[in-house]
């Protein structure tokens, strides 16, 4: 029998820490790994059109199950085409195994062609990056990376040249068994008793909540009943914590809307539960404030914390809450709710005005309608940009739908990339990339993805020839927008030209049946609808302080434009105020 290679028992450690499909593009030094894919019946090797595309979808994937996902690139460009979906896997915290291939061993050095460094390459957007430069090195070095993408919940890459992955592995190497899913993480005793002190002694708590918040809604609820505490979130906070919540005052940040501004900076306790929060600017200067997150070297590095809780927040809501008195007095819970509700019913004014019939149609009406037509369980995969305004506005979150992009990294052209590892994970769950045109123009390519695997993605794409935010960000610092048009195709006649269903539409009572249509389609379908420009109202007077980035002021009033269902939610918990 012969030997076991390099390239197969890597393989092999992939397969026993869960991965089942490698998204990347073949190339010379990368062969022998695509080769030993192809003889392993338990992994599939999917065939993108451009590496960024293969990390977004690796790190989409792993966001959506929380296991180990896995993209590689081949030497020198192709694994650089790698850095930017790298870059955002790490920074949502995805655990994505990222294969490196690399020049031959005998040349690195020698500024052979194609070579790169990318055990430097790689440093910053990974926690263990290292190059195999022996046999001798496997399984140790693969195992090591599989263990920090999944403990520390990032990247990990391993650059491999391809002559070492095509020799013959070493006999009897050690393997030993795999951690593949993290623990939860307790606080201390001394922690949890100081909280339980901070939050007895104050008369007006506050909870901020983000994507740390996951799995532990109903932790999260029940504690703010028994403190009577108004409940805010950050944009990646929201499916996991605005979905049946009596107590809900809205988002705060650049893309905020309701009240959560007001109650973080009302209350005298604010606790900080799974976020790390990056708008320092929205965060009061003056209120004590405690922090609790999983990872600890989040804690304090936004603001100013009185506490450090370093622990799971739904482990540490377990500990805490029994040591809580139940406080009776909810009038600023009531106080809070009520301007949540009127800060909603005073700009959803601007998206119920002849909505249905504007020309250009609204992007929000869009947004709204695709909320209504979309499924129950259904997985949102949202651009950079205005899409992730009408994402954080419109889409209802309810527990079983998903809601991903690149919220912490912020790069173009990630839903159509993250669309794609979201439906290989599930081809019978809809997935719904909310594309903005400057975004899905580039990397269209792998538009072609979906065509040749037959992924029945819908690409509904916002089309108004502009990159809008870059124009509103110019407009809010008191610029002219310059070089952010595009002339655009109809996108409908380049899917029909691909083979697959696309439809244009330029009216807005054509939008409903068209969103009907295109997300019962069985294949892939794209949906070109053409929106205004214009949709957000511009403030009447450039201040100072809207220069650098999005004052409170300016995302207040340039994002003004509507927020769905919210209003209805906001309405309904309304019923719970006294009257006086």
């Amino acid at each position: 029998m012969a030997k076991q290679t390099v390239a197969e028992q890597y393989v092999d450690i992939l397969v026993r820490a869960g991965v089942r499909r490698m998204y990347g593009v073949v190339g010379d030094s990368l062969n022998p790994v695509v080769d030993a894919i192809r003889r392993n019946a338990a992994i599939e090797w999917i065939q993108v059109r451009h590496e960024e595309t293969a990390a977004f979808a690796a790190g989409a994937e792993a966001q959506l199950t929380g296991s180990l996902a896995a993209c590689a690139g081949s030497c020198g460009p192709g694994h650089v085409h790698l850095i930017n979906g790298l870059y955002d896997a790490h920074r949502s915290m995805a655990p994505v195994l990222a294969l490196a291939s690399h020049i031959p061993s005998s040349e690195i050095g020698t500024s052979y062609f194609q070579e790169t460094h990318p055990e430097r390459l790689f440093q910053e957007c990974s926690h263990y990056c290292e190059l195999i430069s022996h046999p001798q090195q496997m399984p140790r070095v693969v195992q090591t990376a599989v263990q920090h993408a999944i403990g520390r919940s990032g990247v990990s890459v391993v650059a491999l040249p391809g002559d070492i992955a095509a020799r013959p592995a070493p006999e009897r190497a050690e393997e030993h068994a795999l951690v593949t899913s993290r623990p939860t993480v307790r606080p201390g005793d001394a922690e949890i008793d100081r909280l339980a002190a901070m939050v007895n002694r104050a008369e007006r708590v506050t909870l901020f909540c983000g994507r740390g918040c996951a799995g532990a809604h109903d932790e999260v609820m029940a504690f703010a009943e028994l403190v009577k505490a108004p409940v805010g979130h950050a944009l990646r906070g929201k499916e996991w914590i605005q979905y049946d919540n009596p107590y809900d005052v809205g988002m705060s940040g650049l893309l905020g809307y309701g009240a959560a501004y007001e109650a973080t900076h009302e209350c005298d306790l604010l606790i900080l539960l799974g976020t790390d929060f990056p708008y320092g600017a929205f965060l009061p200067a003056d209120v004590r404030t405690v922090q609790v997150d999983v990872r600890a070297e989040h804690l304090g590095r936004r603001s100013k914390l009185d506490l450090a809780v370093w622990g799971d927040v739904r482990e540490t809501l377990g500990c805490l809450t029994p040591k809580v008195h139940p406080k009776a007095d909810r009038r600023f819970l009531d106080r809070m709710l009520k301007k949540h509700a009127d800060a909603l019913e005073g700009v959803v004014k601007a998206y119920t005005r002849r909505v249905d019939r504007h020309i250009p149609i609204h992007p929000e009406y869009v947004a709204s309608v695709l909320d209504e037509e979309a499924a129950d369980d259904a997985i949102f995969t949202v651009d950079t940009g205005m899409c992730n305004v009408w994402a954080a506005r419109y889409l209802s979150p309810n527990g079983r739908r998903r809601v991903i992009g690149s919220f912490t990294h912020g790069s173009m052209a990630n839903a159509l990339p993250q669309a794609i590892g979201a439906q290989f994970m599930d081809r019978r769950r809809q997935v719904i990339s909310m594309s903005g045109d400057g975004g899905f123009t580039m990397l269209m390519g792998d538009f072609l993805t979906l065509v040749q695997y037959d992924l029945p993605v819908k690409v509904i794409l916002f089309n108004n020839s502009a990159l809008s935010m870059v124009e509103l960000e110019m407009l809010v610092s008191g610029l002219p927008p310059h070089g952010t048009a595009y002339r655009n195709p109809d996108f409908a006649q380049i899917a029909r030209a691909a083979g697959v269903y696309g439809e244009r539409v330029e009216k807005p009572k054509r939008l409903r049946s068209a969103l009907r249509a295109a997300l019962h389609h069985k294949g892939p379908a794209l949906l070109d609808i053409v929106t205004d420009p214009n949709a957000l109202s511009i403030p009447p007077k450039i201040k100072a302080e809207m220069v650098t980035g999005f004052a409170l002021s300016a995302s207040r009033m340039v994002l003004e434009g509507g927020v769905g269902k919210m209003v209805q939610m906001a309405r309904s918990n309304l019923r719970n105020v006294p009257r006086p």
